[in-house]
């Protein structure tokens, strides 16, 4: 029922995306903010405490709502898969990124960029707009698909809803500022640990579905094994360079967050292996293919997947 669940979900999402009003992530974002008012320190501690009561809230949500049986333990793996999933959302926002590019409104699709990325904007030219919007399109198809369906075949419901929490924490309290060095220290190392399985299987199926975007998988799996660690984060570097190796292009570079500059390293470079182009608005369109790709891969593995650990939890026997 957690395999059957899995996949209603991805099909859920990909039929209506989000939804426009109410979403429970949303609503969960609500609450940690507020609750974040209340038990802001500038210590570790507090972040932790924060961070465990936030996380294993929704787990303990997860938890009640997964005690149904049969098809009603489906429908509710259904419904949270839905909610936590942002697919569709996701490709969503690359595409109409690609439309204004390919009119040639640099203005608009520098506007709309703002939708999926957190560093200024409204400098960048065609290539540096494409290549932001494929870094967020390859780190958030771990983010905010693969993951959460790897955690929802491990740990069903409330691995579903436990990992939201934190992925949405980390991106509320996770960064680096005065005010959240200290306290967001526990939900950015939570978000680091949860998806440092997730991450390698998204590079691992993007170099497998390489194909369907006009790749090779071979070449995302060097340039994997290449840069991937040389990204500043330990899981968007092994997404970012495989997307890199898989449509051929050059990624990472010089990231203006306003109160920061970050010069990353350029992924998909070449040098001794294979190499890359300055990306172009017609590569967010493969991107998203790519992407679609590793949604439907990662669906199946991990149906499949729950139904193995079942299995295994049962002493061997069968649904």
């Amino acid at each position: 029922m957690t395999a059957l669940g899995l996949l209603a979900g991805v099909a859920l999402d990909q039929a209506l995306g989000d939804p426009r009003r109410g979403h429970p992530v949303a609503l969960f974002g609500a609450v940690a903010s507020r609750l974040e008012d209340r038990m802001w320190r500038d210590r570790r501690g507090a972040g932790v405490r924060y961070t465990a009561l936030m996380a294993g809230s929704a787990a303990a949500l997860g938890l009640a709502a997964g005690r149904a049986s049969g098809l009603r333990l489906a429908a509710a793996t259904a419904f949270g898969t839905w909610a936590v999933l942002g697919g569709r959302s996701l490709a969503g926002e690359a595409a109409a990124i690609e439309a204004l590019l390919a009119a040639g409104d640099l203005p608009a699709a520098r506007l709309r960029l703002t939708h999926l990325v957190g560093r200024r904007t409204e400098h960048l030219d065609e290539a540096e707009i494409a290549r932001a919007a494929i870094e967020s399109v390859a780190e958030n198809t771990s983010d905010a698909v693969v993951a959460p369906l790897v955690w929802g075949a491990v740990a069903g419901l409330p691995g579903l809803l436990a990992y939201r929490a934190v992925n949405t924490l980390d991106a509320m309290v996770g960064h680096h500022s005065p005010r959240h060095e200290n306290f967001g220290w526990a939900a950015a190392r939570a978000d680091d640990i949860a998806n440092y399985l997730p991450a390698r299987l998204t590079a691992a199926l993007t170099a497998l579905v390489a194909p369907v975007a006009g790749g090779s998988g071979r070449t995302a799996l060097a340039v994997t094994r290449r840069d991937g660690r040389r990204h500043p984060s330990p899981n968007s570097g092994m997404c970012e360079a495989a997307a890199a190796g898989a449509l051929g292009v050059r990624l990472g570079g010089r990231n203006d967050y306003g109160d920061r500059v970050e010069d990353r390293p350029v992924l998909g470079a070449g040098g001794r292996g294979p190499g890359g182009k300055p990306p172009r608005a017609r590569d967010i369109g493969r991107a998203i293919r790519l992407s679609r790709a590793v949604t439907v891969a990662a669906a199946v593995t991990c149906a499949v997947s729950a139904v193995a650990l079942r299995s295994a939890r049962r002493g061997g026997t069968t649904l």
